[in-house]
């Protein structure tokens, strides 16, 4: 089974996005080159990881010598709070997030993955295998320093524009309150 890959080498821009309001959002990662565009759908925690870990990897980098190359903050005219594209129709959810550093040519690398579609074989031992189960996917962004910085700076407040957390608990709260279990299952 062939793996489907989605390549970005030096895209115009790749950010975190959401569609939905707090507590009911969906995430999603977004490249566009030229007249490419994907989008991928991932959890909440998947994108405040691959934020912190890639900001601190860039940080690691920068202590250990590539100061030339790697900004300590973001820089402003990379900052994109720009919505998402249309149209937003996720191509596959990713499963597993891998990022890394070329040496070469000092550039970050992003790779979202999906995993083949084969749960229904998990649930019945004895069914058959649908020969047209759909191959992984793949999608790889290669983002110089700057913009994994910025890309950092709005993953990380999106993820905070959530719902706000309990004070006594830290689950999110919703409009209507919630059932705080350190308050012994009253509502706040």
């Amino acid at each position: 089974m062939d793996e489907r890959l989605y390549d970005f080498q030096a895209p115009d821009r790749f950010v975190a996005g959401t569609v939905g309001r707090p507590g009911e959002r969906t995430f999603f990662l977004q490249a566009r080159q030229g007249r490419r565009l994907i989008s991928v759908a991932l959890e909440k925690q998947q994108v405040q990881l691959l934020a912190e870990r890639m900001d601190a990897m860039l940080d690691e980098l920068l202590r250990s010598g590539h100061e030339s190359v790697i900004p300590a903050a973001a820089p402003v005219a990379l900052e994109d709070n720009e919505p998402l594209e249309a149209p937003i129709e996720s191509e596959f959810r990713v499963v597993a997030l891998a990022i890394g550093w070329d040496e070469d040519d000092a550039h970050v690398v992003l790779e979202a993955r999906s995993t083949p579609d084969d749960d229904d074989d998990l649930d019945d031992p004895g069914a058959e295998r649908d020969d047209a189960v759909e191959a992984p996917q793949l999608l790889r962004v290669r983002l110089e320093p700057g913009r994994a910085r910025a890309f950092v700076r709005r993953a990380l407040s999106l993820v905070a524009a959530g719902r706000p957390s309990c004070p006594f608990c830290s689950l999110p709260l919703d409009p209507d309150g919630h059932v705080c279990p350190r308050a012994n299952g009253y509502r706040r």
